[in-house]
């Protein structure tokens, strides 16, 4: 009688394609969006209490490390979207042939970023 023995697996060794990859990033992109909403919420309230509050969240946002948390969090969710778009229609079974799809996949992971520099240098 044959025993099937547990894989070691090996996880530095094993190749994703960029399919697998954009899969990775659209889902740390969600979650790090999600873990970020309680802050951006608090700051917005803050600021809509009064008059005071909406000069402190002005010159908390001027503080450096807000100001790059937020342009990081504007490049998540330009990824999550475009990825989000992508999966989309791959669900409704459009450009789901290999060639297409890894192509979709590629044209994700370059507008993101530069979708992201051109909104950077506009605001």
């Amino acid at each position: 009688m044959r025993q099937h023995r547990p894989v070691f697996l090996q996880l530095h060794r094993i190749h994703l394609p960029l399919s697998g990859w954009l899969s990775i990033t659209h889902r740390i992109s969600g979650v790090l969006l999600f873990l970020a909403l309680p802050l951006w919420l608090w700051l917005w309230q803050h600021s809509l209490h009064d008059a005071q509050g909406y000069a402190e969240v002005q010159q908390w946002l001027a503080w450096w490390p807000l100001r790059l948390l937020l342009a990081l969090q504007l490049w998540w969710l330009l990824h999550h979207l475009l990825a989000g778009l992508r999966f989309l229609l791959l669900d409704a079974e459009i450009g789901i042939a290999l060639p297409a799809a890894r192509a979709s996949a590629r044209v994700v992971m370059l507008a993101s970023p530069l979708l992201f520099l051109l909104l950077v240098v506009w605001l």
